[in-house]
């Protein structure tokens, strides 16, 4: 068996001329180089995660379902822990099951939907609440983010998926939906001095209810399993954990 790194960040395993398994790398917006493999044995996957890991920079992350038991052994025969496990959320959109129908902003924010607000003030909010999360708990760049490009220092990659909570003059908060097969609330964040006033539960109000105005009975979303506010907030508005992932580093 020989592997051959086919592009850039695409790699093949061959056995006779005949591919057995591919090997894959892309960065995330938060600049972290995940990689994946696809094999059909042990032993093409062992060199693929061998010949990638070679070439490319550390660290290098991976994630899997925790459920798949025998994927998972191989990543830590290659070398990868164990660093954090995501719980998987199915949330109705239903606002009469999710018992946000009466929700509404606190007085003085306006919900700006998703596409219609200012660019400037939202790479504002944006970058606010990161460093708010960086300056405490300091888990913002382990959040799930979209394999997407970007560009450097720009954690924006578009903002027609981003609605906000806006006061007079300026953002308060930000929630990104992203649909691709399905919808998926990647971001739910509320500047530090304008929490537990009720504006993530607006931002879920508005979005969830957009999304079943729009034929789409549920959403997903990930939640780290440290972050047990965000699991209470999803939670308490009929939330399932149907799945969790688990995040590998080497």
């Amino acid at each position: 068996m020989r592997i051959t790194r086919v592009a850039d960040r695409h790699w093949h395993a061959l056995d006779d001329d005949l591919v057995v398994g591919r090997g894959y790398a892309e960065h995330r917006p938060d600049g972290r180089l995940f990689v994946s493999i696809d094999a059909w044995h042990d032993a093409a996957f062992d060199q693929l995660a061998e010949a990638m890991s070679a070439e490319l920079p550390a660290p290098l992350y991976a994630v899997v379902d925790e459920a798949d038991v025998a994927l998972t052994a191989r990543w830590r025969r290659a070398g990868f822990r164990i660093r954090r496990r995501e719980w998987e959320y199915v949330i109705p959109t239903d606002p009469r099951a999710t018992g946000l129908e009466e929700v509404l902003p606190p007085p003085g924010v306006t919900i700006v939907p998703a596409g219609q607000a200012d660019e400037g003030m939202l790479r504002a909010v944006d970058r606010a609440v990161r460093d708010e999360v960086e300056a405490t708990v300091g888990w913002w760049q382990s959040m799930p983010a979209e394999v997407l490009p970007r560009s450097e220092d720009d954690t924006i990659v578009d903002p027609s998926k981003y609605a906000v909570a806006a006061a007079p003059d300026r953002y308060l908060g930000l929630i990104r939906v992203v649909t691709v097969r399905r919808p998926r609330i990647g971001l739910v964040a509320v500047r530090a001095g304008e929490q537990r006033r009720g504006i993530a539960r607006a931002l879920l109000a508005h979005a969830l209810g957009t999304l079943h105005r729009s034929g789409f009975a549920t959403a997903w979303a990930e939640v780290q399993e440290s972050n047990q506010a965000a699991s209470a907030l999803v939670e308490g508005i009929g939330a399932r954990s149907v799945s969790s992932n688990l995040e590998l580093v080497r």
